[in-house]
């Protein structure tokens, strides 16, 4: 069972993207790092969601949430016997959100809403095998990030046409974690914690009626989150696997000067918005999945996932919770290559996008289908 499927079940849990919780479009995998030997790997693919619904003035919102693309890079490092170290590049978090405007057949309420968030993250890893199969792990992460908030339509009264950039920025944070495995038996659990990331944004401010922009810095913690991991070998070239992963969103502040402050009669330039432009719940992600080896060259697997709704009233920058997928994964082996290919189906939770805590639409049947290619060579 040593060699069961040819490597880690990790991989086939983030074979493809997906559209998580808050703004989390992949799982932040260190499959990678339990490669054996040497091992470099190239990811890419893309997700095309689909968000719409009806605002509270009856018209429609149209696909509020735009297809994407990512990549990433890995490499991994056997040092000797104990000792591996591993060098990833990911893109965990991102949005790209946009309500049309009414004057183009878009919503009264919430059209000309919109929200860009792109990210990129470095981690650097190193893990220590002990004799007795415990491992442990751990390592730096340093993350880049931007994005750009406008806020419009009748929902958003006197405030509306309100946008505000976030500007690079550069944060650092850490990862622990560890690791238990049966090798005969292709059996490992792991728990990794991945701290927050502090960013100190550099930020423009634009208000509407005046034509000046409003210079600051937004201070923004991407959350912290855990995962615990596992896999075991339950029949002859069959393997279980699953994965239970909790990531503090409610840690995701987004309080730009402006919005936030309370005007007074010495600087009544201020809007007072309590919680900023996003309010975001904790979620809870559950995967369970059986992978099988076929034939010498060929495995495959097949996984659900399950992330329960949360409170149905939600930020319109993130106007869906909760979801329900399956993901399908084929790995083809040839020598030292192994190319994964995965394809997920994600039924998106029924939301209301909320101002001031009034609904403002309904989101329905909304869902995503993602599509990623994995491509390692063990050397």
């Amino acid at each position: 069972m040593k060699h069961v499927i040819t490597g880690s079940a990790a991989l086939m849990i983030s074979a493809a993207p997906l559209m998580a919780g808050g703004i989390e479009r992949a799982p932040q995998s260190l499959a990678a790092l339990f490669e054996a030997g040497n091992y470099a790997e190239l990811s890419f693919g893309g997700a095309d969601p689909t968000v719409k619904g009806t605002d509270s003035a009856g018209f429609g919102t149209g696909d509020v949430a735009k297809g994407y693309g990512f990549v990433g890079l890995s490499y991994k490092h056997q040092f000797n016997e104990n000792l591996s170290g591993a060098i990833i590049l990911e893109q965990p978090f991102g949005a790209d959100i946009a309500y049309a405007p009414f004057a183009d057949g878009g919503s009264m309420m919430l059209g000309g809403t919109s929200a860009t968030v792109d990210s990129t993250t470095f981690t650097a890893l190193a893990r220590y095998r002990f004799d007795n199969n415990f491992s442990v792990h751990g390592g730096i992460r340093g993350s880049k990030a931007s994005g750009e908030v406008t806020l419009d339509g009748a929902a958003y009264g006197p405030i509306a046409g309100y946008n505000v950039k976030l500007d690079d920025s550069w944060g650092v944070g850490y990862v622990i974690g560890a690791a238990y495995e049966i090798p005969d038996i292709a059996a490992r659990v792991s728990l990794t914690y991945n701290s927050s990331i502090e960013h100190d944004f550099d930020t423009t401010e634009n208000i509407p009626g005046i034509p000046v922009g409003m210079d600051s810095t937004t201070t923004v913690k991407t959350p912290q989150s855990v995962t615990l991991e596992g896999q075991t070998g339950i029949a002859p070239d069959t393997l279980m696997f699953g994965s239970i992963r909790w990531v503090k969103w409610s840690e995701f502040k987004v309080e730009p000067r402006i919005f936030t402050r309370a005007p007074t009669a010495d600087d009544p330039l201020g809007f007072g918005v309590e919680g900023g432009l996003v309010s975001l719940e904790n979620t809870t992600t559950y995967t369970v999945g059986v992978g099988r080896k076929f034939t010498e060259s060929w495995s495959g697997s097949a996984s659900l996932i399950y992330e329960p709704s949360g409170e149905r009233l939600v930020s319109p920058l993130a106007p869906h919770t909760g979801r329900k997928g399956v993901t399908l994964a084929a790995i083809y082996t040839m020598d030292n290559l192994k190319i994964t290919t995965g394809i997920n189906y994600s039924k998106l939770g029924n939301a209301r996008p909320q101002t001031g805590g009034t609904e403002r639409a309904r989101m329905t049947d909304s869902d995503v289908w993602g599509i990623g290619i994995r491509v390692g060579y063990s050397f």
